[in-house]
């Protein structure tokens, strides 16, 4: 893993490797973090009934004046913050959740 794969931006924190399996998820999974799909075993593992990232996965810090700046319309955010989606099967299914959270180590 490169440098610049685990800077941390300012504004932004590592929020962790770990994301819990949705209950009843079943493989195939897909995994993919802001749209893009990742591979398993370069990226991710699965294991007991979790994925495991390579990296840490790097998300947004919004303190309260951010976020009523924000709410209030008077600007956006355009620091880092990886959302994770996840496809699976679920009884014969294939289902699609997205923003998945993450946790800390």
């Amino acid at each position: 893993m490169n440098e610049a794969e685990t800077e941390i931006p300012k504004g932004s924190y590592a929020a962790g490797r770990r994301m819990k399996l949705p209950a009843g998820a079943e493989a195939p999974y897909s995994v993919f973090v802001n749209g893009v799909e990742q591979r398993e075993g370069d990226d991710y593992r699965v294991s007991a009934g979790e994925i495991v990232f390579t990296r840490q996965i790097v998300k947004e810090k919004v303190g309260t004046g951010r976020w009523l700046a924000m709410y209030l319309g008077l600007f956006g955010t355009y620091r880092k913050d990886e959302t994770i989606d996840l496809q699976f099967q679920r009884s014969g299914k294939t289902e699609l959740v997205s923003d998945l959270p993450v946790q800390a180590d």
